[in-house]
């Protein structure tokens, strides 16, 4: 992943930013040293910029699709309301075996179930509703896990699409690689759509928030 952000102004953000607590400083730890690609996991920014999401939001029920090492769902637990639970979704058995370990050896072994499989049968087996789901997962599928996700989501909700920048190659006209070409699709298409509102925030690789556009109705 190349950063978006001048590095400078990334390393005072991460500087005035609450540290990581040493659970999740070993995750990241433990990543970058033995797991490819380390540059999925969120960073320290991301991670508590997730963590201040669901602390405002208090969800009952948190959806993440992607595990990877476990670092995001650890990070968002911290601001789980007491009755808060998160529901993670991994297709790779060699990430979920290092997420299962990781959130066993930290405060919220009891409080995140790791599924095992592909993510969109497993968002299937769910009813819902999910208050909030986080997807940071293979970009292809974006727009399947939105369509999946949409009508579950409940009111009030919020989903956080990760990547949606793409290291700025969403505006390389000369990018046509099958990822660059994904998350295109699915920024016009959320940009597009009726049925939500939503933000597009350079935090790190771009990070999406959306919501449904008849929540306020929905609240009443």
């Amino acid at each position: 992943m190349t950063d978006i952000v001048d590095p400078v102004l990334e390393a005072y953000a991460e500087a005035h930013t609450t540290p990581p607590p040493p659970h999740l400083v070993a995750v990241a730890i433990e990543t970058q040293d033995t797991l490819d690609f380390p540059g999925m996991m969120v960073g320290t920014l991301e991670g508590r910029f997730l963590e201040m999401l669901v602390f405002a939001q208090r969800p009952r029920w948190v959806l993440e699709i992607g595990t990877f090492s476990g670092y995001s769902a650890l990070a968002m637990a911290a601001g789980l309301p007491p009755d808060g639970r998160i529901t993670t979704c991994e297709l790779n058995p060699a990430h979920a075996e290092v997420a299962l370990r990781n959130i066993a050896t930290s405060p919220y072994a009891g409080r995140i179930e790791v599924i095992e499989g592909p993510a969109l049968q497993t968002v299937t087996s769910l009813d819902g509703p999910f208050d909030f789901v986080f997807i940071d997962a293979d970009k292809p599928s974006y727009l399947a896990y939105y369509e999946a996700v949409l009508p579950k989501l409940a009111a009030g909700g919020l989903i956080a699409a990760d990547n949606t920048l793409w290291s700025g190659n969403v505006v390389d006209e000369k990018d046509s690689s099958d990822n660059t070409r994904a998350i295109r699709a699915f920024n016009d298409t959320v940009a597009a759509d009726p049925r939500v509102v939503c933000v597009q925030l350079t935090v790190r690789d771009g990070v999406t928030l959306i919501r449904r556009a008849d929540d306020v109705a929905r609240l009443r």
